[in-house]
């Protein structure tokens, strides 16, 4: 009986700690909290972290080449990088628990020209833990999150994020 007590009374915790992180997440959204302390490296050796993006508001994909709503918003980031890459904005495509060697399979496929990061050279997907893809964070020129969005929703769904972070294309 015991047992099933402590089962009970650990399954009642763990979800009240959950649902803390998860209000925490949420209210650093709405008050534009910074973002949590990060390293990035990229595909090309690029490293990024909060400081070195600090003045440039950077929009976050995290990704993975089994995804077929992340290869459908891939067109759509292609045009955002094409009109507002020279405004001030970086996007960092995370590719979540794959490989270097799939990755850059996929991409001999796929080019893309955002930047690329895996798993295992950032802690960026430990940190915004995402569990369906595509997820996106908005980080604005001051280093606080602006803004989230959960799933594929092309590019004016993309754009209408951007605009919490005032960049818009001509």
């Amino acid at each position: 009986m015991d047992g099933g007590r402590n089962s009970i009374s650990r399954r009642t915790a763990l979800q009240t700690l959950v649902s803390t992180a998860f209000c925490r997440v949420a209210n650093a959204i709405d008050n534009r909290e910074p973002a949590p302390k990060f390293s990035a490296k990229t595909l090309d050796g690029e490293i990024l972290t909060n400081e070195s993006i600090k003045g440039t508001a950077v929009l976050l994909q995290f990704w993975t080449t089994w995804c077929p709503y992340c290869r459908k918003d891939q067109p759509a980031l292609e045009s955002i990088i094409h009109d507002l890459q020279d405004k001030g904005l970086v996007i960092l495509a995370v590719d979540v628990g794959e490989s270097r060697k799939k990755v850059k399979r996929y991409l001999e496929e796929s080019p893309r020209s955002c930047k690329i990061v895996l798993t295992e050279d950032t802690n960026l997907a430990a940190i915004y833990a995402p569990r369906s893809y595509p997820f996106y964070v908005l980080i604005d020129k001051d280093g606080k999150i602006a803004g989230t969005q959960r799933g594929a929703g092309g590019e004016d769904a993309l754009r209408h994020l951007l605009r919490k972070v005032q960049i818009e294309s001509n």
